[in-house]
């Protein structure tokens, strides 16, 4: 068993102002994302976007992953409770997010953008499916150190005891989800774009991220503790695979519509 180091959630207190490595790992995600996605620009010979239109799609990520990622959590994770107390919603300091929502909430902010700027809508989302994996990687790296999101009971060796968890060794699921939605997606969509001109391909390496991300979260899930309020549904899977199902399938199209396309050109 390995021990589980408590970390400060808190990174850093400023008289009542507490910054925690939660929000950092968010502020981090995005901007660290944004950059990726410029020197990604750059590269292209024919870009779908101006720096400074990358700049403003800044401000529509956010408020889409935040609003998404909310409505996301609120729907699908525990509607129940938030149905008897409607204020909680819009305080989300208390924690509650969900990724599955996160990402509509962005795919739709993004859709919303290009049409509004006459830009095409595809090339722009694999331009933030390549970037997507760095915050990916940060947000679970944040959630192991709040010591939330961890994993089913194991006498595996490389359980942990986490405060709040119990008194039995868990799986660090949160690490596992770190190495494959964020580590291993990220160096698959690098290797693609580097080596199979995968940004000349509209449509792919969001195919990639989606059906990428839908098998890692659909495997890590089966180590995961399934929330508390939920437990297992149909077919004794959790609501984070049954979410992943749909980014599989539309994943999948999008890589077959992105090689057809480049097949028949």
């Amino acid at each position: 068993m390995l021990t589980y180091p408590e970390i400060d959630p808190i990174a850093l207190q400023l008289g009542p102002l507490a910054i925690r490595w939660y929000a950092l790992a968010y502020i981090s995600g995005i901007l660290l994302g944004m950059t990726y996605m410029s020197h990604l620009l750059k590269r292209m010979a024919d870009p779908p976007l101006e720096k400074k239109q990358l700049e403003d799609l800044l401000l529509w990520s956010v408020l889409g992953i935040i609003l998404g990622g909310r409505i996301g959590y609120v729907l699908f994770y525990n509607l129940p409770f938030y149905l008897e107390h409607p204020q909680e919603i819009v305080q989300v300091w208390h924690g509650g997010m969900a990724f599955h929502g996160g990402m509509a909430g962005l795919i739709l902010a993004f859709f919303l953008y290009t049409k509004r700027h006459g830009k095409p809508f595809l090339p722009v989302m694999d331009l933030a499916a390549a970037a997507a994996p760095i915050g990916l990687f940060f947000g679970r790296l944040a959630n192991f150190i709040n010591g939330e999101l961890y994993g089913r009971v194991t006498d595996a060796p490389l359980g942990m005891v986490f405060p709040g968890g119990g008194d039995l060794p868990r799986h660090p699921s949160q690490l596992y989800e770190a190495g494959l939605e964020g580590l291993l997606l990220f160096l698959t969509i690098f290797l693609l774009v580097r080596y199979a001109r995968a940004l000349e391909k509209p449509g792919l390496l969001g195919g990639v991220f989606l059906a990428g991300y839908g098998l890692a979260r659909f495997t890590v899930e089966w180590f995961r503790e399934p929330d508390a309020q939920l437990g297992l549904l149909s077919l004794g899977l959790s609501m984070g695979q049954w979410l992943s199902v749909p980014m599989i399938l539309l994943g999948g199209y999008l890589i077959i519509r992105a090689t057809r396309r480049e097949a028949n050109a």
